[in-house]
């Protein structure tokens, strides 16, 4: 590393750090979820990412099987860690992510999925594939992996 800087993305003025097309690889692993407006973060960090550099991140899914059920019960269930994460202040689907990524001028070049039956890490996981068949695969998606791209042309 060049250097560390500790700020809140959201309020850091990334120009007075950083020039635009500066980095190769921006990564927000398990961080878009945790913040007021991840949509203007997002736009704003594409500007700083070089042409042929990636944004990788990891979102969890709202849509997973265990949200729903605890709907049906009336019950939203706030939890440690995971999907409901109770610091979690935004929530996301597929559609909600590529929307995101979209409006902030990338291109999602890649889509991997954490699929889990159950919210813990638990010997069971590697079977939850075997349930991850459409119509049912984005049910037990617990987390997106993605890589994203600048699309041709976008920047500051």
């Amino acid at each position: 590393m060049d250097r560390v800087i500790i700020s809140d993305i959201e309020r850091i003025n990334l120009i007075d750090y950083f020039q635009p097309n500066y980095f190769d690889c921006i990564i927000f692993a398990d961080v878009l979820e945790h913040l007021k407006d991840p949509w203007a973060v997002l736009k704003n960090v594409t500007n700083f990412l070089t042409d042929s550099g990636f944004i990788i991140t990891s979102i969890p899914n709202v849509r997973h099987y265990t949200t729903i059920i605890n709907l049906i019960k009336g019950y939203w269930p706030y939890r440690e860690r995971g999907i409901h994460d109770k610091t979690h202040l935004r929530f996301f689907t597929l559609k909600n992510v590529k929307e995101m990524f979209q409006n902030a001028g990338l291109k999602i070049v890649r889509i991997e999925r954490n699929y889990r039956i159950i919210g813990r890490p638990h010997w069971f996981k590697r079977f939850s594939k075997y349930f991850a068949f459409c119509p049912f695969k984005e049910f037990v998606t617990f987390q997106y992996l993605m890589v994203s791209k600048k699309k041709k042309g976008d920047s500051l």
